[in-house]
């Protein structure tokens, strides 16, 4: 039996014609474009030199130009499957973006991979482990030079200055998202979990996966003792970021979830300490 594409007595396959490759006539360059939101599993290099394994949610793109009507997807995802069996770091990201650029003749690329980020932590009285959970996002873009950022997005907990200052029983406190934004500089690598580190400093106190009575008793007088606004927490984070010499620039905020009101209180701070 022959295929449709090719007639009967001719072994030479009829040539699959490449859509995708044509030239298109609105000139109109298009910033990204590529796949989206694809699920797939992620081994993370750890600082003991270990590896950790998670699910990343991943996007991969090029700048497409004028003259050209679309892209390959699959080969977005053939990359992926070439680099996915080594574990991913932020050197490895690069070389997968630079890939990108590579595989699909690009001059630029883009890849970003988002995914949940385990660390043991104990308590802070009777050292229960349990594992906390922190959301990271692995950004870079290849053009001929190379641009990485790491976002990390911890909780932590805020009580605030001017409710412990007017009540007479205690003091309001609620839940915060803190989160980081950051490129490198230097050689000296920057873990997430340094990151993490410089987050929970900033808040009125970190929270733990597993609190017994005395911990709880400690992580509450902790907290009541060291009160902070949201602008508190985000220029108390920018002076952590300043004297960390692995930073070169952050895009820092923290987002309050209010207790007793209706809304959330927000702050962001960005700096670039290249330019001094």
């Amino acid at each position: 039996m022959t295929s449709a594409s090719t007639p009967a007595g001719d072994a030479t396959p009829t040539p699959i014609p490449d859509i995708q490759a044509l030239a298109d006539r609105r000139n109109i360059a298009i910033d990204r474009v590529g796949v989206k939101n694809v699920t797939y599993p992620i081994t993370l290099g750890t600082p003991d030199g270990k590896t950790q394994t998670t699910v990343g949610s991943i996007n991969m793109y090029v700048a497409l130009p004028h003259h050209q009507k679309g892209t390959h997807m699959s080969r977005f995802l053939e990359v992926l499957n070439d680099e996915g069996c080594s574990p991913i770091t932020p050197d490895r990201m690069i070389e997968i973006t630079r890939g990108i650029c590579e595989r699909l003749n690009a001059e630029e690329a883009h890849f970003s991979a988002s995914f949940t980020y385990f660390v043991e932590k104990k308590a802070p009285v009777t050292g229960m482990p349990g594992l906390m959970d922190y959301q990271v996002t692995f950004e870079c873009v290849s053009n001929g030079t190379d641009d990485f950022i790491m976002t990390v997005r911890a909780p932590a907990t805020s009580l605030c200055p001017c409710s412990k200052e007017i009540s007479e029983y205690g003091a309001h406190n609620q839940r915060c998202e803190i989160e980081a934004k950051i490129r490198s500089s230097g050689s000296s690598k920057l873990w997430i979990e340094d990151v993490v580190k410089h987050l929970e400093a900033a808040a009125s106190h970190p929270v733990y996966a597993v609190l017994k009575r005395p911990d709880e008793k400690y992580v509450t007088e902790k907290a009541y003792e060291n009160p902070k606004f949201v602008e508190d927490i985000v220029r108390d984070l920018a002076i952590g970021l300043d004297d960390d010499d692995r930073v070169a620039w952050y895009e820092i905020n923290s987002e309050n979830f209010e207790s007793i009101h209706s809304h959330n209180a927000y702050a962001q701070i960005t700096r670039d300490k290249r330019e001094g």
